[in-house]
């Protein structure tokens, strides 16, 4: 009864109105599984590659080619197999595909049936998804990153930083830690509008400002924790993802809202001033991907303080996360289950954190869905931290929605012991 009868592919859209694919995979018994991709503004240039149809209809975006990849190739091989054997099925679409990115088939045709798949196998147990994954391991409701500003990609690049977030690392619960950010988000929303500041609201549903400098933000957000009620840095702190790599290359870095260029070492030596001068107790990639030299001399420089994450540089890639511990790069990743390609590769750059010793950030993609499987993930896992934007719009507010239900359960939070040099 857990033999898969039908893989079904649709085009739905996802958060920007952009064409992404949905998947269900229907078993024998009736039960099906429901995966949906999502898509990331600011991407890897390791990480899995969404297939898209070009051309000049939906600003050549259209999912057609991965719809009909799922259709023609991917369905009837895993029309009777046990939906309970992911990594068998998983690796055999990436066989199929036979590159290193599924650029053929589609890292977004693929991701979402892999979804489907883990999806399935839990319903055929009748089991949420995030205690099918956990069997009998003991886990936790993880840590949530939340967004206030958005910058970078996914505002038009209003300011250079691409996430300014907080991390309620004095809450005790996960229903605490989002009360204490819904007040840092509206009084950060008053600041903003009493100074004239305020544009809208970003890509993953952060503030749209209109700073004149990246440390106005800084500023403002240590403002925002302020007027909320909270000690920065003892009830709220700080994370940001300066997302180097869509400003920086070849070891040069420029700042376009201040007209500023830096080298590598000038690059290392402006974060230190922030981390010295802002309660910041993570920061995602500080370099750029191509920058490992500089992302070592960061991480030898502020890793005992500081949780350094890598998401462009790492990609979700259990291989790149051994290096990075091997050079000393980073001390923690970010995992992306579409920057990996395949649930069983999310799984293993996650085991190969943890035999690291590096943390780990379940997370979402700016370009998201109403679909709260990294919820699960992060719970199921015992991950520790989450990152899935802001605390507006559905596609974000699904998600943390789901944790508040998920705790329900009498799972233990996280808290901010799971930072990294907490």
């Amino acid at each position: 009864m857990s033999t898969i009868k039908e893989v079904k592919a649709r085009r739905v859209w996802d958060s920007r109105g952009w064409p992404t694919v949905e998947v269900d995979v229907v078993l024998e018994s009736g039960r099906f599984g429901r995966g949906m991709a999502p898509a990331g503004a600011s991407r890897g240039t390791h990480e899995a590659v969404d297939l898209r149809d070009g051309g000049t209809a939906l600003a050549g975006k259209d999912v057609q080619k991965a719809l009909n990849a799922i259709e023609t190739e991917i369905a009837p091989v895993l029309k009777g197999m046990n939906v309970v054997d992911q990594a068998a099925i998983d690796g055999r679409m990436k066989e199929m595909d036979g590159t290193a990115n599924l650029a053929r088939l589609g890292g977004n045709a693929v991701i979402a049936t892999s979804m489907a798949v883990l999806n399935a196998a839990a319903a055929d147990v009748e089991l949420p998804l995030w205690r099918h994954l956990a069997g009998d391991a003991p886990v936790r409701l993880p840590l949530p990153q939340i967004q206030i500003f958005g910058g970078g990609a996914h505002a038009s690049r209003r300011i250079d930083i691409q996430d300014l977030m907080v991390i309620a690392i004095g809450a005790t619960s996960f229903r605490q830690a989002t009360e204490m950010t819904a007040e840092v988000y509206l009084s950060a929303g008053r600041i903003m509008a009493e100074r004239g500041l305020l544009q809208g609201v970003a890509d993953e549903g952060g503030y749209w400002p209109a700073f004149d400098n990246n440390e106005q933000a800084l500023d403002t957000l240590v403002k925002a924790i302020e007027g909320a009620g909270y000690v920065p840095g003892e009830d709220v702190a700080i994370a940001l993802d300066i997302a180097s790599s869509e400003f920086g290359k070849n070891g040069r870095y420029r700042l376009a809202l201040e007209s500023r260029d830096y080298d590598s070492d000038g690059m290392c030596e402006l974060l230190l001033k922030w981390l010295d001068r802002y309660p910041i107790v993570s920061i995602e990639d500080p370099l750029a991907e191509d920058d490992e030299a500089g992302l070592i001399a960061f991480t030898n420089a502020a890793g005992a303080k500081v949780q350094i994450v890598g998401d462009d540089y790492l990609v979700t890639d259990g291989q790149r996360v051994r290096r990075a511990s091997e050079i000393g790069a980073c001390n923690c990743v970010l995992v992306k289950p579409n920057q990996a390609g395949t649930i069983t590769d999310t799984r293993a750059a996650l085991d190969a954190a943890r035999q690291a010793g590096f943390g780990a950030i379940v997370s979402a993609r700016s370009g998201e869905t109403e679909d709260f499987i990294i919820v699960h993930l992060s719970t199921g896992w015992d991950a520790g931290q989450l990152k899935v934007g802001s605390f507006a719009r559905s596609e974000r507010m699904a998600k943390w929605n789901e944790a508040i239900r998920i705790e329900e359960s009498d799972l233990p939070f996280a808290g901010r012991g799971a930072l990294v040099r907490s």
